[in-house]
């Protein structure tokens, strides 16, 4: 059976947009994921969509292959304001990382993804609206967090057999 998608209303997007929002707050990405298509289809330079689409594709990210870390980039390209654009694509490298710890990579792996991450936030931080701190939070949260990273890698490494130690 076909069930072909009907069209929201351009008077609709407001709303639809708040509920996309919302269900983001909810941590129910798909949901959001959804609305936010739905706005695309009638408005597809809609800058807030698109970044709230990144944004719920970035939350169900799980640090395995079928995460869609393509497609949030591509997304937060699209966005308009260079700010933004630089922004989010540091959000996108620092939630991709992030997913990875979670999955159990090793720490080591990660530093790419945080570097990448860290220089979006910098390149935003030269260009931030005034009174908007964020891009230096993030860098301050991926610098605090490469920190706990180095300490679990200087652990593991301590445990590790040397030369000369029996391995039972």
């Amino acid at each position: 059976m076909d069930y072909p998608l009907k069209s929201i209303t351009r008077e609709g997007i407001p709303d639809a947009a708040a509920k996309a929002e919302l269900y983001r707050d909810l941590n129910d990405p798909e949901e959001a994921e959804s609305i936010c298509r739905d706005i695309l289809a009638i408005d597809p330079s809609h800058q807030k969509a698109l970044r709230l689409l990144g944004l719920a594709i970035t939350d169900q990210f799980l640090g395995v292959g079928v995460d869609r870390y393509r497609e949030a980039k591509e997304i937060f390209e699209k966005l308009v304001d260079p700010y933004e654009r630089i922004y989010y694509t540091g959000l996108m490298y620092e939630r991709r990382a992030n997913a990875q710890i979670h999955a159990g990579h090793p720490p080591h792996s990660l530093l790419p993804l945080f570097d990448q991450a860290m220089a979006c936030y910098a390149e935003a931080e030269v260009i931030r609206p005034s009174g908007n701190d964020d891009a230096i939070l993030r860098w301050n949260r991926c610098a605090r967090l490469l920190e706990s990273l180095k300490k679990r890698l200087d652990e593991s490494l301590l445990s590790f057999p040397t030369a000369g130690t029996p391995l039972i």
